[in-house]
């Protein structure tokens, strides 16, 4: 045997035949989304293009056997319930923006915790900077 099967058997007990019952992360890096945010109403109006990433602690989820996307949380979905919350209303910070978005897929999907980065990519500010961002971590009780 090889260091990495003995290694991979000592993770968890699993199901009693030798095979462990992994937590499942998921993460959408670079989603890109077109939206009415900033703080003045210019900014607002014009809108401009946000990085979204996600990463959502799913637990033990049956895909990892069934390889079925019914078994799991459809990341695809997860992009789209992004999105609608971003066009649904204006936001004027990044931080609202980040806690509706945390809130709506904790509250539509199967998620033990969901952590959400906004960017904005040179953001009208009078100093040049590459990106502007925003984390927010949100945990079932």
């Amino acid at each position: 045997m090889d260091d990495e099967a003995d290694e991979y058997d000592e993770v968890d007990e699993g199901d009693g035949e030798g095979h462990p019952e992994p937590e499942v992360t998921i993460e959408v890096s670079g989603l890109s989304l077109y939206t009415h945010i900033g703080v003045s109403d210019a900014e607002r109006e014009i809108g401009q293009r946000l990085l979204i990433d996600l990463r959502m602690d799913v637990g033990e989820v049956d895909a990892t056997v069934t390889d079925r996307i019914e078994d799991t949380v459809d990341y695809s979905q997860v992009c789209q319930t992004a999105n609608l919350v971003a066009q649904q209303r204006s936001y004027k910070t990044l931080e609202r923006l980040c806690a509706a978005i945390a809130d709506r897929v904790m509250e539509d999907y199967a998620v033990d915790a969901v952590w959400i980065k906004a960017a904005k990519p040179e953001p009208p500010m009078a100093l040049p900077v590459s990106e502007v961002s925003v984390e927010v971590w949100r945990e079932s009780q």
